[in-house]
């Protein structure tokens, strides 16, 4: 149960009392001292991020994931192995799947930003993010939020896919737990009921 209900805070892209942070805790920490060392050139940068218009102060270096997690507070993004092979980071720029941890916050200023706490909307959750849940697609759930972003971002150009394009829409995006089998079954159902616009059963 308790594993079952870390893996719906992934989901969501919200923390949790139930996550302790770990290690993160400790990058995160070393990255925000870092940030004030390695530049003392702070600038601002405004962002359109779900939907909102924020302006923060950023050292020059900052990629997209820094700013989103240590400046405006959006952590449901997470910072995995900062190269850009892992697609824990991703999030999307445009409606384009984007790998934030190799984009400098600059580039995305002009552009629009979604993260996973932005898939849902006034309605309710994305029907991802719901089958997800059902589907019991996340784990450990840390690569949960760069997988929903992407698979978003596929099912709006590929409404009906087959099991193969899926596979192919998500192979920037590692996981080492699931197996990708429930991963394969939440993205199909949630295509289907889109297609269905049908709320869940």
């Amino acid at each position: 149960m308790l594993a079952n209900r870390c893996a719906i805070t992934f989901i969501s892209g919200k923390q949790s009392a139930l996550h302790p942070n770990g290690i993160h805790a400790v990058v995160q920490t070393v990255r925000r001292e870092l940030g004030s060392v390695v530049s003392t050139n702070t600038e601002i940068v405004h962002l359109r991020v779900n939907g909102d218009v924020l302006e923060t102060g950023v050292p020059s270096h900052f990629t997209l994931l820094e700013t989103l997690r240590y400046r405006l507070g959006l952590t449901g993004s997470k910072q995995g192995c900062d190269k850009g092979d892992c697609g824990a980071c991703t999030v999307l720029l445009d409606g384009a799947p984007t790998l934030a941890c190799i984009t400098p916050v600059w580039e995305a200023e002009s552009k629009g930003i979604v993260t996973v706490e932005g898939l849902a909307s006034a309605e309710g959750p994305h029907p991802l993010q719901e089958e997800f849940d059902l589907n019991g697609a996340a784990q450990c759930g840390f690569c949960t939020p760069g997988i929903l972003c992407s698979a978003a971002a596929f099912l709006e150009r590929c409404p009906d896919p087959s099991r193969g394009e899926i596979k192919e829409a998500l192979s920037g995006n590692l996981c080492r737990c699931t197996g990708y089998t429930k991963i394969l079954d939440a993205v199909q159902a949630a295509a289907a009921r889109i297609r269905s616009n049908s709320p869940v059963t």
